[in-house]
């Protein structure tokens, strides 16, 4: 009687693979999981900067001129206080992708798109006394 040797896994092997596998996911995933959200932070907080930059060119540009409206990039941006108007700041970005703007009185709130209202930047103008208040919110991101 001829007896061939079997080839391949035995059942015990696949099983133990398999276990192996399911451990290392349940660390794994999770760690993927969160970094969409510190993605999203990442660039709340990168249009923050962004936004305080474009704010402190508007205002050299007014010092150098001393008008009431100064152009970058072909945008006339409304000077208030020697810093641009909430309603023009976007104007003064290169790039705002992914945010959504609205402008209330006084205050432009970035709002980044696809998420509560926790993943923000706010502008406020600037006052006679005070540079613009520029603060990111990154709690709902």
């Amino acid at each position: 009687m001829k007896t061939e040797k079997q080839k391949g896994f035995t059942l015990i092997e696949l099983v133990v693979v398999i276990a192996l596998l399911g451990i290392l996911a349940a660390f794994a995933i999770p760690r993927f999981a969160s970094l969409e959200k510190e993605a999203r932070s990442a660039v709340t907080l990168g249009l923050s900067g962004s936004v305080r930059s474009a704010a402190a060119m508007a205002h050299g540009l007014n010092l150098a001129t001393g008008a009431t409206s100064v152009d970058m990039e072909g945008n006339a941006i409304a000077i208030v206080n020697g810093y641009p108007s909430a309603a023009t700041i976007e104007d003064t970005l290169a790039d705002s992708t992914g945010f959504t703007v609205g402008v209330a009185g006084t205050v432009a709130t970035f709002t980044k798109t696809g998420t509560t209202a926790g993943c923000t930047v706010t502008y406020a103008e600037a006052t006679a006394t005070a540079p613009p208040a520029i603060a990111a919110t990154t709690t709902g991101c």
